[in-house]
């Protein structure tokens, strides 16, 4: 690796106050963030005006805003994004910190979809695969994608659909289903126990996307022989952490 180029690390410096100081920022606040002297300030952002990833913010002069540059830059980012792949490899950093069985999933109607699945090692772990689909409402992942829909578009899902019960714990009654949805809604993750295996417990955590929307769910899964009060409480922070940083891969900002 070569060395870094100042010049250049100043100007990414300068982009990246975008990120938390607000829409518009002039040269006296550039000089006061980054201690910067006043002439480099100047010359750093005329660049980068010149090359169109600033642009002079309309009826405030002296002030800049982001140009075009940057959305292009973010918008190709996007375009190579592909959940899955991201969320295999993040699922595969959660497993060998906790070696359980680790998914991220989709919400398809009332339905999970499973689009990466990472196994724990353990001869005794939960059976399952990926592309696998299963009612939303018995499952930790299905929850947590579940509580994070408008009013409106959960009822458009679960209102008239029968709840079929996977084992004995499922939930099968609408009300029930809407006070759990509102718990977890409340504590940010979803936790099941033995509803859609029973010798399975799981923890859930949301993925979102750049815009901050929920587009995915991360658990993790484990044999209620490896289950207690401690474990739940070690696997609902990781679950917590491994769908902060799929979301952060996804351009999610604040996600940790």
């Amino acid at each position: 690796m070569g060395r870094q180029v100042p010049a250049v690390a100043r100007a990414l410096d300068i982009l990246e106050l975008f990120l938390t100081d607000g829409e518009t920022l002039a040269a006296p606040d550039v000089v006061r963030r980054l201690g910067l002297p006043r002439t480099t300030v100047h010359e750093l952002l005329t660049t980068l005006a010149a090359r169109h990833y600033l642009v002079p913010a309309p009826e405030q002069p002296g002030r800049f805003r982001l140009g075009v540059r940057t959305y292009q830059l973010g918008s190709r980012y996007a375009e190579q994004l592909d959940l899955a792949a991201e969320g295999l490899q993040v699922a595969r950093e959660v497993a060998e910190v906790c070696d359980e069985t680790v998914h991220v999933a989709l919400l398809e109607d009332a339905d999970v979809i499973y689009i990466a699945k990472v196994d724990s090692t353990h001869a005794v772990r939960m059976v399952s695969a990926t592309g696998r689909r299963l009612p939303a409402h018995c499952t930790a992942v299905g929850k947590m994608l579940l509580a994070s829909l408008t009013p409106a578009e959960l009822d458009r899902r679960i209102d008239g659909r029968e709840l079929v019960a996977m084992t004995p714990d499922s939930i099968t009654a609408h009300d029930a289903l809407r006070a759990a949805l509102a718990e977890i809604r409340e504590r940010g993750v979803a936790v099941e126990h033995r509803e859609s295996n029973p010798d399975v417990s799981c923890v859930a955590a949301p993925v979102r996307d750049g815009a901050g929307r929920v587009v995915a769910a991360l658990s993790v899964s484990a044999p209620v022989i490896r289950w207690s009060e401690e474990r739940e409480r070690e696997l609902v922070e990781l679950a917590a952490k491994g769908a902060a940083d799929l979301s952060v891969r996804l351009g999610h900002r604040g996600a940790r």
